[in-house]
């Protein structure tokens, strides 16, 4: 099995940075990307960006291009998520999950039923 575990949601001001941290643990060779989704109170998830073990391709949704990058150290199987210029509407909780398909566009990265593992989550609060 694969587990994955984020860490380093909090509390920032608008137009701060946060950094968040997904690590894998288990199967690790299982895992063909890692997605990161974010659920909003009364909202459905989303999903925010994803990378590709193969050759760390990276996507991410028009919310978030230009703000956020993805990026892996697979020497420590761990996916960050650099979020900058924060805003109120980024206020959720963000998923990061494992997905043990070969995923070649967009479309896959996004659809959440595409990921075997997820992890708990962790809450990151914009104040305006």
């Amino acid at each position: 099995q694969v587990q994955v575990v984020e860490s380093g949601g909090g509390l920032v001001q608008a137009g701060g940075s946060l950094r968040l941290s997904c690590v894998a643990s288990g199967r690790t060779f299982n895992i063909r990307a890692v997605g990161w989704f974010r659920q909003a109170p009364g909202k459905e998830r989303e999903f925010v960006g994803g990378i590709r073990w193969s050759d760390d391709r990276t996507y991410v949704a028009d919310s978030a291009k230009g703000r956020f990058t993805i990026s892996r150290d697979s020497a420590k199987n761990t996916v960050y998520l650099q979020m900058n210029s924060l805003k109120a509407e980024d206020t959720a909780i963000y998923y990061c999950a494992g997905n043990n398909e070969y995923c070649s566009t967009y479309g896959c990265f996004a659809v959440k039923h595409n990921y075997a593992y997820w992890g708990q989550g962790t809450q990151v609060t914009v104040s305006s």
